[in-house]
């Protein structure tokens, strides 16, 4: 099943580490371009490979597609002591013919984020490819347990490591985690699009200074609110949101929210299209009436909700919720 391997494990310098994303592969103009999220259906290589993923309760999606491939976006929380969530990621692109061309498991910076790696890699590659997670397990762990026990001087250098197989070439470090490229297919025009449901940034920055953050657009793409201690961010193509992130809080009292929306946007959630705005609201509301979380599709929109609660006596509820709408490009960061 080996061709050999591309770098030895450990301290070995890559000269020339893959770029995310790829050079080029959002250089392109529009090729019939969808981003109306579709959950994964069954069968195939799409539902053979998030299979596994699925059944360990991640939640996975088609985020985009166009002419040349569509990207799959597959995420779970995981929850500390402290109700913190921890999120953890998977990408996957398909060629138009239903073939993996690329994945990443984002990097891992504890040896047991980099053991969740390993099983989520392991876990979806076999699916598709036999005997190919028994390969990711073997030099990935090879390599933790070298840089444990390395001592040697790296010059501050980043320890990588990589192979290939037959179906594969596989490059792992602790900046960017596990990187997969298919030997036999690719994609040259990445998808990109998210007009479906989301708007530019330049026409809703006045609308979340109205709500008390301070933009500072272009170029920032961080807005702060001190009266919260909160934040809007997006990720970008241009102008073009492409994914939110937010926390709002939620306080029920005799029945009645206390902390209305509008607070945070008085306009509404005018980042988002027409089309979406009033289903993901409802859908907001919702987790925020309940303090509950959410991770699925709502009118062809990502949407997940990471609740934070606390629970008084006489039916009172207190809440947070860290809330993230569309998924990111492939290959960009933050995942």
């Amino acid at each position: 099943m080996t061709v050999g391997l591309l770098a030895l494990t450990g301290c070995t310098r890559w000269d020339d580490p893959p770029p995310l994303p790829p050079a080029g592969a959002y250089a392109h103009g529009a090729v019939a371009e969808n981003s109306r999220a579709e959950p994964v259906r069954p069968g195939g290589v799409a539902g053979t490979l998030t299979g596994p993923l699925r059944e360990a309760g991640w939640f996975c999606a088609q985020a985009r597609a166009n002419a040349d491939g569509r990207a799959l976006w597959c995420r779970i929380a995981h929850h500390d002591e402290s109700d913190t969530v921890r999120p953890q990621v998977a990408q996957f692109l398909l060629d138009r013919d239903d073939r993996l061309a690329w994945a990443w498991f984002p990097s891992a910076t504890t040896a047991s984020e980099a053991h969740e790696v390993v099983v989520a890699a392991a876990s979806t590659l076999s699916a598709i490819w036999p005997a190919a997670g028994d390969r990711v397990r073997e030099e990935i762990n090879d390599f933790e347990d070298d840089q444990r026990t390395d001592t040697t001087a790296r010059n501050g250098e980043l320890p990588r490591t990589g192979w290939r197989d037959t179906h594969a070439e596989y490059r792992y470090d602790w900046l960017n985690g596990l990187v997969v490229t298919a030997q036999d297919t690719s994609v040259r025009r990445w998808p990109f699009g998210s007009e479906h449901y989301a708007t530019s940034m330049s026409s809703a920055v006045d609308d979340l200074r109205a709500g008390g953050y301070d933009c500072f657009y272009p170029p920032q793409q961080t807005c702060n609110r001190v009266q919260s201690n909160g934040a809007f961010y997006v990720t970008l193509r241009g102008d073009q949101i492409v994914s939110a992130r937010f926390g709002i809080g939620s306080q029920i009292a005799s029945g009645r929210q206390r902390h209305r929306l509008g607070e945070e946007f008085p306009h509404g959630l005018t980042f988002l299209t027409d089309a979406v705005r009033g289903p993901v609201t409802d859908r907001i509301e919702r987790s925020r009436r309940t303090g509950t979380s959410f991770a699925g599709i709502v009118a062809g929109t990502i949407v997940i909700i990471d609740a934070r609660k606390s629970v008084f006596d006489g039916g009172d509820l207190v809440a947070y919720l860290d809330i993230q709408i569309g998924a990111p490009l492939a290959a960009t960061s933050p995942v």
